[in-house]
């Protein structure tokens, strides 16, 4: 458990969920009107405010280059107010009569087509920056497993005391070879339910024959944020000896029971780090892809299957870490656009859809879960933001390039009647797509 895990443990409820909803917003944020501003500047728009928050300044303080720099009271937003603006939005030009025709440059509506366009484009890219550095980060800080099955830490276990030692390099399980992870993974298929397995390993110039837990022991890999097992207080490393009376072998026996349960609350007896207790939790309904990859309904606790042991990993060099972090990040996006359109299509439940309770609670979750998890999640929201501003809608990010692309085949922009109608339009839609995520917060379950 690290220090995110054992803070939450500490504090817990609402205060922990808000402070990091809060510092993980505040944080994309900034990145989001940073982008704005910096290439702003380099392309010569002035910025007069970089504001952190809405409402009421708590701080402020000017740069030697004229912009004010502050943070407000409602911390859920902020904005760039460049020169010339008539309010945050950057749509419509304030009186700007006063100015002379270089100062005009300066302005959002005074500058070159092509600096309009990069600097509100900046916004979502720098959301997609931070998501690529922050997934870089991990993959560096954090590794990858080594190709042969290595033996890293070795988890504590209530029944056969693993023999296994860090360092054990696997190469057979059952009898089975095991030279690379792909045969590790084919070994696993099948196995005898037993709660010890023979392995053979290679320690130091011996190989050996050792026992330990099943590959598939009933020990909790990681927990799902907003699931069951996160409300009911499971973590990871957890063994879960019983569930509703039935004594538990392998995690597959979990999957059984919980699909049957249709629901009921499932009591359920736990063993961690020597000590053993009971609790309850109750199954979610949730959709997930089967085996031929077909949506369907599902009853889950949340919680991952874990090994015995935990692989050991090798660091991995900048390219390495690139790619690895490239191919996340085009997954991140694939997965977004399908949950959109299945839900769209009525494929799945719009209970699916997160509004900022929710969001706040994943927050809180991960964040509880440890700093890696909270890392991910900040990962995932801050693409999530950069996709969303992208949008062709009216006063966010994409309206504001359709606008642009109105003008460069036009010649001329929109008339500033049909820009506000438009702004009218945009900002009800996106109150509307507020309200209704809102809604799915307080009545989806």
């Amino acid at each position: 458990m690290d220090f995110f895990a054992t803070l939450g443990a500490a504090v817990g409820g609402t205060a922990w969920t808000t402070f990091f909803f809060i510092l993980a917003l505040s944080v994309i944020v900034f990145v989001h009107e940073y982008g704005h501003y910096i290439v702003g500047r380099w392309s010569g728009i002035h910025a007069e405010v970089f504001s952190l928050g809405f409402g009421p300044v708590v701080w402020a303080r000017r740069d030697r280059r004229g912009t004010q720099w502050q943070i407000a009271a409602i911390p859920f937003g902020g904005y760039v107010k460049f020169l010339g603006d008539a309010d945050a939005s950057s749509v419509r030009q304030g009186d700007v009569s006063g100015l002379t025709a270089g100062e005009k440059r300066h302005t959002m509506a005074g500058a070159p087509l092509w600096a309009r366009t990069a600097t509100v484009a900046a916004g979502p890219v720098a959301n997609f920056i931070l998501t690529f550095a922050l997934l870089i980060s991990m993959a560096v800080a954090f590794g990858v497993p080594r190709e042969e099955p290595t033996v890293g830490e070795v988890r504590a276990f209530p029944f056969q005391g693993p023999s296994l030692q860090p360092g054990d390099v696997i190469t057979a399980i059952e009898g089975r070879p095991t030279p690379d992870a792909a045969a590790f993974g084919a070994a696993m298929e099948n196995l005898p339910v037993e709660r010890v397995m023979h392995y053979t390993v290679r320690r130091g110039d011996q190989t050996l024959e050792v026992e330990g837990p099943h590959l598939h022991a009933p020990i909790v890999g990681s927990v799902v944020i907003r699931s069951a097992a996160i409300d009911a207080g499971l973590e990871e490393g957890d063994v879960i000896l019983s569930l509703d009376g039935h004594e538990i072998t392998t995690f597959l026996q979990l999957r059984e029971i919980v699909q049957q349960s249709e629901g009921r609350a499932l009591p359920m007896q736990v063993w961690r780090k020597g000590e053993t207790f009971d609790l309850t939790l109750t199954p979610r309904l949730r959709t997930t892809e089967d085996e031929g990859g077909q949506l369907v309904d599902r009853y889950q606790i949340g919680i991952f299957a874990g090994l015995a042991f935990e692989f050991a990993t090798r660091s991995v060099g900048p390219w390495e870490a690139v790619t690895l972090a490239g191919n996340q990040v085009v997954g991140m996006v694939g997965s977004t656009f399908s949950g959109l359109w299945n839900i769209v299509s009525g494929q799945i439940t719009s209970c699916n859809l997160s509004g900022p309770i929710g969001m706040a609670e994943s927050m809180g979750d991960a964040a509880r879960i440890g700093g890696e998890s909270f890392i991910l999640m900040l990962a995932v929201m801050s693409l999530g933001v950069g996709i969303l501003n992208l949008f062709p809608i009216p006063v966010l990010d994409g309206g504001h390039l359709v606008f642009y692309a109105y003008e460069a085949v036009m010649r001329r922009p929109p008339p500033d009647r049909a820009l506000k109608a438009l702004m009218m339009a945009g900002m009800t839609i996106v109150i509307g797509i507020m309200l209704f995520a809102l809604s799915r917060d307080l009545l989806c379950v």
